[in-house]
C-alpha cells in the first residue's frame, strides 16, 4: 500500500482535515454495463496466474460505483467495433483506454480526461538497427505492428505508411509478433508500453522518445448519456482525495 499510494491516499483521506466531500449522484444500485476488451494492458486484461481479469479499468469502476451506488458489469467486447456500439447504446460505456479524439467525439460522449500519455515505440530489448521512430521509418525493410481502428494505427500510418504495417486483432497479439521476431517494434500508448516491459523486462523495451505531442484518455458513453456527469463527479472527488492517483500509480507507473 505504501508502494503504490494507496496509503497515502487514505491518510490524506482521513488525516488532513478537508472539507466534506460534495454529495455524489446516487445511481440506486443500478447495473452499468461497461465494455472491455480484456486484452489491452494495463487498463483490461487476463491474469495468466488466476485467470481473472484485472487492471486500471476494474479498479477504476468498482471505485466508482462504491461511490455513486451502482454495479458494473464488465462485458468482454472486441475493440473493433466498440466505440461505435456504444454510440448505438448497446453498451452504458465503454473503458479501454480510449484516446479523447474530435472524431469520436461526433458519436459519443467522452468522461473528463483521467490520465494523460504519449505514443511510443516498442521493441526487442537486443535492438540495435534504429533507436527510434526517424530511424525506424528510413529502413524500408523494417515492419510495424498494429491494432486496426487505434489511435496508435493512425501514428504508425503516418510514420511508416501501410505497405509496412502488420495488422493483429489485439495488442498482446502484436506484441508476441514481435518477440518472435514477426514484426520491428509496436506503437502503442506509454503506459500501455510500460505494462508490457514489465512482464517481459528481459525482451522488451521502448525504444526511443515519443512519436507524439500528449494526449487525453477518456470514458466513453452514449450521445446525451447523463451517465457521464455522475461518472465525472465520482472522478473529481476520486482525485480529490488521492485515490485516483493510486490507482493510476499501481497501474502505470510499474509500481
Amino acid at each position: 500500500m505504501r508502494a503504490d499510494g494507496t496509503l497515502e491516499a487514505i491518510n490524506n483521506k482521513w488525516f488532513l482535515g478537508a472539507e466534506p466531500a460534495a454529495v455524489l449522484p446516487d445511481l440506486g444500485g443500478a447495473t452499468i454495463t461497461v465494455a472491455v476488451e480484456n486484452a489491452y494492458k494495463p487498463f483490461s486484461f487476463i491474469d495468466e496466474a488466476s485467470g481473472e481479469a484485472i487492471g486500471w479499468d476494474y479498479d477504476t469502476l468498482n471505485e466508482l460505483c462504491a461511490r455513486l451506488n451502482c454495479v458494473p458489469e464488465f462485458i468482454e467486447t472486441a475493440w473493433d467495433g466498440m466505440i461505435l456500439a456504444v454510440s448505438n447504446g448497446e453498451y452504458d460505456m465503454a473503458a479501454d483506454g480510449i484516446t479523447i479524439k474530435p472524431d469520436r467525439a461526433e458519436i459519443v460522449d467522452f468522461s473528463d480526461g483521467y490520465v494523460t500519455l504519449v505514443q511510443v515505440l516498442l521493441g526487442r530489448i537486443d535492438e540495435d538497427r534504429f533507436d527510434g521512430g526517424e530511424a525506424l521509418a528510413a529502413d524500408e525493410s523494417l515492419l510495424v505492428g498494429v491494432q486496426p481502428g487505434t489511435t496508435n494505427y493512425w501514428v504508425a500510418l503516418e510514420l511508416v505508411g501501410e505497405e509496412r504495417l502488420v495488422t493483429y486483432e489485439t495488442f498482446p497479439v502484436a506484441v508476441q509478433a514481435l518477440i518472435a521476431g514477426d514484426v520491428d517494434g509496436v506503437v502503442m500508448d506509454d503506459v500501455a508500453g510500460q505494462g508490457y516491459v514489465g512482464v517481459n523486462a528481459d525482451r522488451l523495451r521502448i525504444v526511443g522518445g515519443p512519436l507524439t505531442s500528449e494526449e487525453e484518455l477518456g470514458f466513453i458513453f452514449p450521445l446525451g448519456s447523463e451517465l457521464r456527469d455522475a461518472m465525472n463527479a465520482g472522478l473529481d472527488s476520486m482525485r480529490a482525495d488521492g485515490t485516483l492517483e493510486a490507482i493510476n500509480n499501481k497501474w502505470f507507473l510499474g509500481a
